[in-house]
């Protein structure tokens, strides 16, 4: 595990040497940041996928664990890419066995996406072992905490979407 050095501001004011608790938590929330761009970095490295890939099939993923069909056009939204990157994107990821194209159930001019069922895929094995670890740590949380950690990272999640929302391009 990768530590990294805490940077702690004085409380304001107050001439103390003593950090704020905001500090202390955007302090640890970096660090978890950080720890996970590292670990995906590592998970790509070890799977020879591309960044956009990784995530594409993190999705498909998740969508099938709800029971979600996943359209191209949902994909592309999904990660901000455009259509002709997206075709390129599913052309690999079919080439490589992450996916496949299925025709969708409903609209037989469409098609949906599924990650592949092959259980010895390594980016799957390595995203599923990942989840693990966290859904581990995550139980050991008593219900009332766990809630108070969702609606922090909501709150942190619209503070960071509003910076620069209301900016064209």
């Amino acid at each position: 595990m990768t530590t990294f050095p805490q940077a702690v501001a004085p409380t304001a004011g107050t001439g103390s040497d003593q950090a704020e608790p905001g500090i202390d938590v955007l302090n640890a929330l970096r660090d978890y940041r950080a720890s996970e761009t590292a670990m995906r970095r590592r998970t790509r490295s070890s799977t020879g996928m591309g960044e956009t890939d990784f995530l594409a099939l993190r999705y498909l993923l998740e969508a099938q664990r709800d029971g979600l069909e996943v359209s191209p056009k949902a994909l592309a939204a999904r990660l901000g890419i455009s259509s002709a990157s997206t075709t390129s994107l599913i052309d690999r990821l079919a080439r490589t066995g992450h996916v496949r194209r299925k025709p969708h159930p409903r609209d037989r001019r469409a098609l949906v996406l599924e990650a592949s069922a092959e259980p010895d895929c390594e980016a799957r094995r390595t995203m599923s072992d990942t989840h693990q670890r966290m859904m581990d740590v995550v139980q050991t949380l008593p219900s009332e905490e766990a809630a108070v950690v969702v609606e922090f990272l909501v709150r942190m999640r619209e503070a960071v979407d509003e910076i620069d929302a209301d900016q064209p391009g």
